[in-house]
């Protein structure tokens, strides 16, 4: 981060998301601050789906007419579009319906013994405590089906990886993380973790939902083998996910799901398998969600990831320093902002994260509340819920003020126990 970042046109941005204009049934505006669940979708991306819907939709890959060869121009440019992004070649992403399934594509193909790399018996898995369940349970699926075991990383008081709870040996295959937690927001030691696991000759999976959207992410120069990323939380549509995967792994790999559009051959007896990222795409693919995935690539790229980064960084801080203002709040994560972004998630003494959640949707703010889809983490910070505020580029400081102002609110509504 350098001070020379321009600061944003927020007025601008903001103009572009019709739905932050909404007036709420308590007669509130709208302060989205859920970003991290699901974000909202700017102008150039709804037009972007609605132009191809309307010009050129059609089956990619298949068939000599014109709507599929410009569909399919639309496809495979959306994924050239998006590789940029990352920083990745087009042949290295496959797109998934959303990144839940591109973590369960990796996990099942190291379950499969035509993968000369899959686990076994006496082989280790390893993740962290501090892992949304899309990166938890799909290895513990896979150690239960190959015999493998399960270990993971700890979580210090402050929310980060522990590094020194666990250390790792040749009998390890695997080790997947969280680039960015979506409970604490604290970045993870990626260099280190991935200089650990080629140390044992193992492959990393990394878990960048919470990343790509909010700065600038560089798949290649991280080192990781796999990654994977949502379109619906960086202002995409829905129903698309992106793994990335180094070039010579997904040359390796079997097919996850089987099908059309993912053969080169079929005969009775036996079937022969495009080359990646085909082979992974079985199926009519999602060609107007990638249109739109693409146009948000753009999007941000256009606004610049380093602004993005700079200008949500702000409003963390601004909410850190609220909350630690506020008696009977207590921040579940690193209350400095050295490796560190959003989300900010926070329990408030005597109140249930649902009354916090309620209060601040009759003032009109959008938190999430529960266990954030990370029940260990929560049950080692011994909460059973919190509630957590995500930002995005067209969030605002004054919106930050209203989320702790309605902090307060409750605080008073309630009382304390």
């Amino acid at each position: 981060m350098t001070a020379s970042v321009t600061p944003l046109d927020l007025a601008a941005i903001r103009a572009d998301f019709p739905i932050l204009k909404r007036i709420m049934r308590s007669g509130n505006p709208l302060a989205y601050l859920d970003s991290g669940a699901t974000s909202q979708r700017p102008l150039q991306v709804l037009d972007a789906e609605r132009e191809f819907l309307t010009t050129c939709n059609g089956a990619v890959h298949r068939g000599a007419h014109q709507l599929m060869e410009e569909a399919t121009d639309a496809y495979e440019q959306g994924r050239a579009d998006i590789a940029t992004f990352v920083g990745a070649q087009p042949d290295e992403l496959v797109f998934t319906k959303n990144a839940t399934e591109s973590l369960n594509l990796v996990s099942y193909v190291f379950g499969d013994s035509r993968f000369e790399l899959a686990v076994g018996p006496g082989d280790v898995i390893v993740t962290t405590e501090l892992e949304h369940h899309a990166n938890l349970i799909p290895w513990q699926e896979l150690a239960r089906r190959t015999g493998a075991t399960l270990r993971w990383y700890g979580v210090t008081d402050e929310g980060r990886i522990d590094l020194d709870s666990l250390r790792l040996d040749e009998r390890v295959k695997v080790v997947a993380f969280t680039h960015h937690s979506n409970v604490t927001g604290a970045l993870a030691p990626v260099a280190e973790l991935v200089s650990r696991a080629k140390a044992v000759g193992a492959h990393t999976v990394l878990d960048a939902c919470q990343s790509v959207p909010h700065q600038p992410v560089d798949f290649p120069g991280l080192g990781v083998d796999f990654a994977a990323f949502s379109g619906h939380k960086m202002l995409g549509p829905n129903g698309i996910g992106v793994l990335y995967g180094r070039r010579e792994l997904l040359a390796q790999m079997p097919p996850f799901l089987t099908g059309g559009s993912m053969i080169e051959t079929v005969a009775m007896e036996a079937s022969t398998y495009a080359p990646a990222p085909q082979r992974f795409e079985a199926g009519t693919p999602m060609t107007s969600q990638v249109v739109g995935l693409a146009a948000a690539a753009r999007y941000l790229s256009a606004i610049g990831m380093n602004a993005v980064e700079a200008h949500e960084r702000e409003l963390v801080a601004a909410a850190i320093d609220g909350l630690s203002g506020i008696d009977g709040v207590r921040i579940i994560g690193p209350t400095s902002m050295e490796n560190r972004g959003s989300p900010v998630s926070f329990v408030v003494d005597g109140v249930h994260a649902h009354d916090v959640g309620q209060v601040l949707d009759d003032d009109g703010v959008a938190v999430r509340v529960g266990h954030h889809c990370a029940l260990p983490l929560h049950r080692r910070f011994g909460v059973a819920a919190t509630a957590r505020a995500s930002f995005a580029v067209y969030n605002t400081v004054d919106e930050v003020e209203r989320l702790l102002a309605g902090i307060r609110r409750s605080l008073n509504f309630f009382g304390r126990s």
